[in-house]
């Protein structure tokens, strides 16, 4: 490939307008290492500035929360585990592509069942060690296998076998093709630390390879960040440090926005936001991408055992009210399935599901019943306003002849006490940047986030016939299909799509794109910001 094109490449990734499938023929051509490190390297940045102290306020923090990243799951600690102390072997950027991160670069076999990863050399932990492929693999391996209890077990099960072919070079044999496994090695949970002698992690030490180290973290509480001089991304780690507080009360945290106790926060109150947003020096962030409000009904149990129940249910959401209401037109409606429209593979022609009292009682009366009382466990600590609305919900399905009742729960260990362990209950999604890495984790049989315990023999069968599969239209078709399976016999009634809004002082200093994926430039403000 002439000097000419790679520069045309290069100029259509940095402005986020590379497809999947020119992305796969960019990487046949060149090989995975030149795409990695050739195509990926003009991300037009704003020229940052190194000092100053950054202070971000920062809701669903836990006293239960270490910084063993499998166990992270919310804002607090993603933002902290992920996006300041460590790093993962690759991270997807401002545009969504997925980009080498401790990695090199990543070369994949004709049929992407193997993939060469070759690492960055001279990177060094907190603590002083050079990392290398070691580290890579005991941090891998602390997610797999019978005793792990990291959120990340199915994707680190899904890499298949690890061998190192040195100290910098790394080679997954996976069980089929998987041309999307660039964005399992993103993972949030999925963070790298350094091996002992045992090629085991010290976890809780919070050692990692970052542009910050911990200096103090109290869980729940706060977290006090120092800049890592050695950080190898010149560009990142602009802080001097960094302040991060616990502010798990939406009206606190829009308090201490407003009020300048912080530079930053995530999540605002869309009920306040446009007051806070007229504030002299405070500017109201929004972005679109895959985070998706669900309210997961565990299938195994009466009377969500039956699909007419579920359907009944679904189509009792009124989801254009639930934009207007509970998201302030601050995203879009969803259609009971986890597949945003900014993503590959959505399922433009799926007719979208809207409110049908009528049609819902027909679903209700094929279950055997004329009407139905449910219980529904909400929390803001499941998202923004859950409380209010599973009580709007709960107005929709009375014409239904549904009676809701809204059980209360706390925020504080709502994931751990909560979710997942009654019938039904209400969650959120940030969602993930593929179609497979999201239906693998969240609706596969047996994944320990599959949050509704579905089964689905078919959705099974196209799962991993997907992932395999390197033709585009096929590949295409079999995710339109598990869109549908989802949307018409799937556990979970997915009523929007959310946007991010964050809140920020103006005299921070951002890229010109932001990261869509998570809140705050997809959890990586501490890293990617600096003070104008």
């Amino acid at each position: 490939m002439s000097d000419y094109k790679i520069k045309q490449l290069q100029k259509r990734v940095s402005n986020g307008g590379l497809s999947r499938r020119e992305f796969m023929q960019a990487a046949t051509m060149l090989g995975f290492a030149a795409t990695a490190s050739s195509l990926y390297s003009t991300a037009a940045y704003a020229t940052p500035k190194k000092g100053g102290v950054y202070r971000v306020g920062l809701g669903s923090a836990n006293t239960g929360d270490n910084m063993d990243s499998g166990t992270n799951s919310d804002v607090y600690m993603i933002n902290m585990a992920q996006g300041a102390v460590r790093n993962c072997v690759v991270e997807v950027n401002a545009h969504g592509k997925a980009v080498p991160e401790l990695a090199e670069s990543l070369e994949p076999s004709a049929d992407a069942a193997t993939w060469v990863v070759k690492l960055r050399q001279g990177v060094e932990f907190h603590s002083g060690k050079t990392m290398d492929a070691d580290d890579i693999i005991a941090s891998l391996e602390h997610h797999r296998g019978e005793k792990a209890e990291s959120a990340a077990k199915s994707v680190a099960e899904s890499m298949g076998k690890i061998k190192k072919d040195g100290p910098n070079t790394l080679i997954f044999e996976l069980d089929g093709g998987n041309a999307d496994f660039p964005f399992l090695l993103s993972d949030y949970h999925i963070t790298i630390g350094p091996a002992d002698k045992e090629g085991k992690v010290d976890w809780l030490s919070g050692d990692g390879t970052g542009p910050y180290s911990i200096k103090e973290f109290e869980p729940g509480v706060r977290s006090h960040l120092i800049r890592n001089p050695n950080y190898f991304k010149s560009d990142e780690g602009n802080f001097d440090e960094v302040q991060i507080t616990a502010i798990n009360d939406d009206a606190a945290r829009m308090n201490a926005m407003a009020t300048g106790q912080v530079d930053a926060i995530a999540r605002c109150d869309l009920k306040t936001v446009d007051l806070l947003a007229k504030k002299p020096g405070i500017k109201v962030l929004q972005t679109a991408g895959t985070k998706h409000y669900t309210f997961p009904m565990d299938v195994r149990q009466a009377p969500f055992n039956d699909n007419n129940v579920r359907m009944a249910l679904k189509l009792g959401m009124d989801r254009e009210m639930f934009v207007k209401t509970v998201l302030r037109g601050y995203g879009s409606l969803g259609n009971d399935h986890p597949i945003s429209s900014s993503q590959d593979y959505f399922a433009s022609d799926l007719p979208q599901r809207a409110y049908d009292p009528e049609k819902a009682k027909w679903h209700l009366k094929q279950a055997g019943l004329s009407s139905l009382d449910v219980e529904l466990s909400s929390s803001d600590g499941a998202f923004p306003g859950a409380v209010d609305a599973a009580q709007i919900y709960a107005e929709t399905l009375k014409p239904i002849g549904v009676n809701l009742t809204v059980k209360r729960a706390s925020p504080d260990g709502y994931w751990s006490n909560t979710w997942m362990k009654v019938p039904w209950s209400a969650s959120y999604w940030s969602g993930r940047p593929t179609a497979d890495w999201m239906f693998t984790i969240g609706y596969a049989a047996g994944g320990n986030w599959t949050e509704t315990f579905w089964n689905n023999a078919r959705f099974e069968e196209l799962l991993v016939a997907g992932r395999a599969e390197l033709d585009e239209a096929k590949r295409s078709a079999i995710y339109m299909e598990m869109q549908s399976i989802c949307s018409d016999e799937g556990g979970a009634v997915i009523p929007c799509f959310a946007n991010n809004v964050d809140a920020v002082s103006d005299k921070l200093g951002m890229p010109d794109k932001l990261g869509g994926n998570f809140e705050l430039d997809g959890a990586r403000s501490i890293a990617r910001w600096w003070f104008i």
